[in-house]
Formats: C-alpha cells, structure tokens, sequence
C-alpha cells in the first residue's frame, strides 16, 4: 500500500514536470535587474527547453528594448517609481499604480502563469504582489545586502527568495532564504574572447587599456573626472574604453571621441569583449557590477554611489577592499584622488595581479543555474 501511493506521487510529479510550466519574469529599469532576469530566464529555458516565458516591465525603461534583444518578449505596465528629487512630480504616482494593477491582472489573465518570478525595480511590485494574491507562486531574487521595500514587502508571502549574501535573515522570512549569488551573463561567465580580438573591436592598440562603466545610467561623478582628464591619457601611454551611461551621454561623447586612443559610448552591450580588453576597471560598486567583476577577474577601483539605499553601494566595495581584492575611492573625494589613483593601479603591475588574484577567488557563476533549477524543483 505505502509503496503504491510512492509510485502514486511520483508519477504526479513526472507528470507536473511533464508539462508545459509559464513563468513570467518581473522587473527591470537598470541593467543591474535586467540583465540577472535574462540569465535566469536562459537558465530557466535551458532546463525547460518547453518553457513559456514573459517578461513584465515597466513602459519607456530600458528592459522594452534590451528584453527583446535576447530573445524574449515583454509587455509594458504604464507605471513609475517615488521622484525624490521632485515631489510634484509624484502627483500622478497612485493613478499609474492602480491602473498597473489592472495591467497586471489582464496579463496574468491572459498568460496564466505557473510561477512569477521578480528581479528588483518598480514594476515588479504590482505583479507579484497580484500574483500572489490569486496564490500563484512567487519567487524573489535580491542582489543587494540591503533588500528594497519592495521586495521586503513581498517577501512575507513570497514561495522562496534567492539572494546573494548571507545575513538576510534581518529582511526576509529565513526559512524562506536561499543563498545563490547572483547570475551573471553567461557571455561574461564564460568569456573565450582573446584580449587581441577585443581590442580589434574597440579599434584600439596594445596598451594599457582602462574600462570606466557606471552603469547603464551613468554616474556623474566618474563621468567628469574621466572627461576633464581623458587628453592626459595619451601621452601617458594609455587607452580608455568609457561606457558614459544615458544621462549626459552626448556630451561626454562629444569629449572622447576625438581621441584614437578613447572609444566611448553610452552603452556597451558586448560587455565580454569590454572585459576582455581591459587592464584595470573603473567602476560603481552596484551589487551586478561587483559580481561581474569578479567573475571577469578584473583590478578595480569602486566609486561607490554615495545614495544608494543604506550606503549598500560602499558596503559592497569596503567586502572587496578588507579582502584585498579591489580599491575603493569615496565619490565626494573622486574629482581629487579618483585620477591619480588610475594612474598608480595603472603603473604598479604587481598591485593588478594582486587584485585579480584576490577578486577571481570570490566569483560565483552557476547562481543562475542554482535560481533555475529551485524553482523547477518546487513546480
């Protein structure tokens, strides 16, 4: 008897495995979100090859374009996160709340998922927080040592919650926490580009070549150092690859792209050939960025963004730098000390190989392979 209701539920199990499971992936507004919810998805896909997948972001934000890109499709909630730095401007944030809620019941409606899934951003609230009220299965993952309200909220009746760290007992329900880290583009994961093809690439030489991102926004701070010294460069034998970010893209441009031994753009999207090229890194200490690196096992200088939620930013970069495995520059010190140390990391060979030892031994790269197949477990 026992031994047949054995056989009963495994074979109600093969059978739940058997069919076709619908997730929707929540989330986005930097490619800090977005770019972890499309490894997950591959992931996702890799093991269900017969998965049906949709993403849910917000309208106008970067997710409607870089989504579709790799392969999956999206739909836009016409929704918008608290303007801090304009009160007037949140005037309208209720209504677009309430009418994402009706956005978001008519695409569940329409897909019905078998679990949602969300990365972080504003766009995520409104989905999860429905599906769980309808009892679909919630999955949350939170790359940052400080979670989000959102995703502190959500996490009461979340069905598991993945994160990078330990010590999220004091945000999330612990039995509810599994530690992952946090995905990483398998491009960069598993990088194979040659240091030569990347620099063919980016047009450039073989020098000593310095990466500068601050995200896909951009990061003022970093921005004008790199502007008010990029002719400095060239005579010091140095060359620049500069991700600028969208905010005051054209005018950084405008600054670089006069230089042969500058490439410079708001975007860089074959990030492999970026890190592959580069020597050392300039760069925020966002928790994606901060797991990139160390995956591309890359010398770092951190420019923590100063207002990030908690001061998380300077908490990632001071784990790396009490390591000995990157270097840190505090953003209201930047316009003064940020220069001169690119020149002496970029000088001191022996410091690089320091770091890159240091920074390789704190990589993780199956996060998105372990998120994938937790969820697939529970379905």
């Amino acid at each position: 008897m026992i031994a047949d209701e054995v056989q009963t539920e495994s074979r109600s199990k093969s059978t739940a495995k058997q069919k076709q499971l619908r997730f929707i992936i929540a989330g986005g507004g930097t490619g800090g979100h977005i770019f972890p919810a499309i490894a997950i998805a591959n992931a996702l896909r890799q093991q269900l090859p017969d998965a049906a997948i949709l993403f849910v972001g917000a309208k106008g934000k970067m997710e409607m374009e870089k989504v579709p890109q790799a392969g999956y499709e999206i739909e836009g909630l016409d929704i918008a996160g608290f303007n801090r730095s304009s009160l007037l401007k949140n005037i309208g944030l209720p209504f677009k709340l309430i009418k994402s809620f009706y956005q978001v019941r008519a695409i569940v409606g329409r897909f019905k998922p078998d679990a949602v899934i969300g990365v972080g951003g504003y766009s995520s609230f409104p989905v999860l927080r429905f599906a769980q009220k309808k009892g679909i299965p919630t999955f949350i993952h939170e790359s940052n040592s400080f979670a989000g309200k959102s995703n502190i909220l959500l996490g009461r009746a979340a069905t598991k919650i993945f994160v990078a760290v330990e010590g999220m007992e004091k945000f999330f329900p612990a039995e509810k926490i599994l530690i992952t880290g946090n995905p990483v583009r398998k491009n960069i994961a598993n990088a194979d580009v040659s240091r030569e093809e990347a620099l063919a690439f980016f047009g450039l030489q073989d020098k000593k070549t310095i990466l500068v991102v601050g995200g896909s926004l951009g990061a003022k701070t970093i921005n004008d150092v790199v502007a008010s010294h990029v002719q400095d460069l060239e005579p010091l034998d140095l060359q620049l690859i500069w991700q600028t970010g969208k905010n005051g893209a054209e005018l950084y441009r405008n600054r670089g792209r006069s230089f042969s031994n500058v490439w410079v753009s708001d975007f860089i999207v074959e990030m492999d050939k970026a890190y592959a090229a580069a020597d050392l890194v300039v760069s925020r200490a966002g928790a994606m960025a901060v797991t990139e690196l160390c995956v591309a096992k890359k010398p770092v200088i951190f420019v923590p963004f100063p207002y990030a939620a908690e001061d998380h930013q300077t908490v990632n970069a001071k784990q790396l730098v009490d390591k000995d495995a990157a270097m840190m520059v505090k953003d209201e010190e930047a316009k003064g000390k940020l220069f001169p140390a690119i020149l002496s990391l970029a000088k001191n060979d022996a410091l690089q190989e320091k770091l890159k030892y240091n920074i390789a031994a704190l990589a993780i790269t199956d996060a998105d392979e372990k998120i994938a197949k937790a969820i697939i477990e529970f379905m």
